[in-house]
């Protein structure tokens, strides 16, 4: 016996149905989407062992664009602008749709500064960035170190905000910086390179700063925030963003504009803690309580990734055998 025909009525609401429920798993995803921007610190940075300054540049360039990268953050170190070729490389990253923002002249530790020194090293930068387009009312702490003490805190947020700059943060701190040291080092030792090692162990260490972070801000948050990663402004970066975002969003995660990403409710969070050394997350959640031990990855120290790199067997032997 046949199972009866529904009459177009029925055929109506099933079709209705079908449809809600296809719009409502729709939002729901939508609102489950993990976001995240990616920063650069320290452009423009001098010439490396793989990319001279001016190679970087057009290597991230392409790699962004090619990875489908509309927007990143690049975060100027004004004392890098050494001559009209550092001048070009900013114009370049300007020119591809990309955002500057101060990250102060000197480069300076906020805790070993006083106050009146530091705001004056931010309007030396702010003065250098002027003439640039592109340029954010944002500016990122150096080591984000956000100050030792919260009267000393409070000042420079006060002389920031007179100033109209907002906080650069981020919530995903990591150490690329150090991998691409250990890189400059074996390089400039002559030690030959396994770049498909290295690459995987840039990208795996990063998504894994990434996801730890945002389990995180789910904790102390009840949500996952439109996320700021922190990277620098080198061969790695020129090498392996495009890897990067093509494993990110593997792995669920949206690229978005940085002009988005702090646009989050998260931007207007002031932590009140002195913990500020892990970025905005890791901030918020030690305000809230939880134990510094347990708000810095485990690749956020320099043997932990001098013994992956050995597993990895990224660097082969040095021409004198060692």
């Amino acid at each position: 016996m046949h199972s009866p025909t529904p009459g177009r009525r029925g055929v109506v609401v099933l079709a209705a149905t079908a449809l809600a429920l296809v719009l409502s798993g729709a939002t729901a995803a939508r609102a489950e989407a993990r976001r995240i921007a990616l920063s650069f610190d320290d452009a423009p940075t001098a010439d490396g062992a793989l990319f001279s300054g001016s190679q970087r540049t057009a290597a991230l360039i392409r790699v962004l664009a090619d990875a489908g990268v509309e927007q990143a953050g690049f975060f100027v170190t004004t004392r890098n602008l050494a001559g009209p070729a550092q001048a070009r490389r900013l114009r370049a990253y300007a020119g591809a749709g990309h955002a500057l923002a101060n990250h102060s002249h000197g480069h300076r530790w906020l805790s070993r500064t006083p106050a009146v020194d530091y705001l004056a090293d931010i309007d030396h930068a702010a003065r250098a960035l002027a003439p640039f387009d592109g340029v954010r009312p944002w500016f990122r702490f150096p080591f984000l170190d956000e100050g030792a003490d919260a009267a000393e805190r409070d000042r420079i947020r006060a002389g920031l905000a007179e100033r109209g700059l907002r906080n650069g943060y981020v919530t995903v701190d990591n150490y690329d910086w150090y991998l691409a040291a250990k890189v400059d080092e074996a390089v400039g030792a002559g030690r030959e390179v396994d770049f498909e090692a290295l690459r995987d162990t840039y990208v795996d260490m990063l998504v894994g700063c990434v996801e730890f972070y945002d389990a995180i801000a789910r904790r102390t948050l009840g949500r996952s925030p439109a996320h700021v990663l922190l990277l620098h402004e080198n061969d790695l970066a020129a090498l392996y963003a495009g890897d990067l975002v093509r494993a990110l969003r593997h792995a669920g995660w949206r690229v978005i504009r940085i002009d988005e990403a702090y646009a989050d409710p998260i931007a207007e969070a002031q932590p009140q803690t002195l913990f500020n050394g892990q970025g905005r997350v890791a901030a918020l959640a030690h305000a809230d309580g939880a134990a510094a031990r347990g708000l810095i990855h485990v690749s956020e120290d320099e043997a932990w990734i001098d013994a992956e790199v050995e597993r990895a067997q990224i660097f082969g032997v040095r021409p004198d055998g060692r």
